[in-house]
């Protein structure tokens, strides 16, 4: 499906599921709002739905894209470009740590290389989407251009229908890219209007002097291409990351099937916000994974209107949160299910 039509084909969340919801916890053996952000992800479940209660989220798949930058030639980050390949074949041989998560909580992890700059070998199990190998420096000259940034968006949307009709009933986002939270800070800058101070982090392990470079290569490009919230496609092509593209259109594609989707750190978030800026809809169908050392991450879900699920200081990336933070998904809709009513019990309420 296109872009243009997997964002008409997003409705809003069902307000009606959403008040049964509420009202269900109410009856509910315990104190009103006891359970506090469980009651709360349970009840974005049923609104996702449509129904309540609403399922228990039974086949969770990762959903992770790779890609590389022209803008580590600016000096943003202490790793070198070809790890982004060798990580993305340990993640599809198993050995890293989203992949023992997956294992953990039964869910697939899917690699998918949209924009990784190195020739990835023959006969790994990493899905070939290729849109191409990595992004300009953007500092120099856009980073794709907007037919580019449309195709990698087309690639997340056609692998969430992919698991969607696989029988996935919840996608978590994933990335893999060397570089890619200088991207993520730019698009959250432009799209929520705050300072690229305030929401550059130091990545993979930045020093004072390198985040301030981060700072200086994020400022100069936003100004350079003049791009605004206004054109989020403009915008994406401009200052985005070919993974942030495909993550983006994994949550639209995840919205048009009403299935909900969990974002993890920074670089799902800026995507978040780049998605929801396509199709304002969309928003009801995200849960925060978790809240995470990278500052952008506050910033951006605080735009979405979202509270993360967990905090534990992760700065990982690869989707390590959007899975840490899944049982509570699942419980969330459990508590709703299986939990007694005053009346069934035979409990007295307050």
């Amino acid at each position: 499906m296109t872009l243009d039509q997997t964002i008409a084909a997003i409705v809003p969340v069902s307000d009606e599921a959403l008040t049964a919801a509420e009202e269900r916890q109410n009856q509910l053996t315990k104190p009103p709002g006891s359970l506090g952000q469980i009651e709360e992800v349970g009840n974005r479940l049923a609104a996702i739905a449509g129904v309540c209660p609403p399922p228990v989220p039974a086949k969770p798949v990762i959903g992770l894209f790779a890609g590389d930058h022209g803008v580590c030639a600016q000096g943003v980050t202490p790793w070198p470009q070809e790890v982004t390949v060798q990580m993305a074949l340990n993640i599809a041989a198993g050995g890293a740590a989203i992949a023992v998560l997956g294992r953990q909580l039964g869910a697939d992890v899917w690699v998918t290389n949209v924009g990784v700059a190195a020739e990835l070998p023959q006969g790994t199990t990493v899905r070939d989407r290729l849109v191409r190998r990595g992004t300009r420096d953007f500092t120099v000259e856009p980073a794709m251009t907007r037919e580019d940034a449309v195709a990698a968006l087309e690639v997340g949307i056609d692998t969430a229908f992919e698991a969607i009709d696989g029988g996935a009933d919840c996608l978590l986002t994933g990335e893999m890219g060397i570089g890619n939270t200088t991207p993520a800070a730019a698009l959250i800058s432009a799209l929520t209007g705050a300072s690229a101070a305030a929401v550059t982090g130091r990545g993979a392990g930045a020093d004072d002097e390198m985040l301030a470079r981060k700072v200086e290569v994020i400022e100069s490009g936003i100004s350079q291409h003049g791009v605004t919230a206004d054109d989020p496609l403009g915008l994406l092509a401009a200052v985005g990351g070919l993974e942030h593209a495909a993550l983006a259109g994994f949550i639209l594609g995840g919205a048009a099937r009403r299935v909900p989707v969990v974002i993890d750190g920074v670089i799902a978030a800026s995507a978040a916000l780049v998605a929801v800026a396509l199709a304002p809809n969309a928003k009801g169908y995200l849960i925060s994974g978790h809240a995470g050392m990278e500052p952008g991450i506050t910033e951006a879900v605080s735009a979405l209107g979202l509270r993360p699920l967990l905090d534990l200081n992760l700065r990982l990336g690869e989707g390590s949160g959007a899975a840490m933070a899944l049982p509570i998904v699942q419980a969330g809709a459990r508590i709703l299910g299986e939990m007694a009513t005053f009346a069934d019990a035979g409990v007295t309420s307050g």
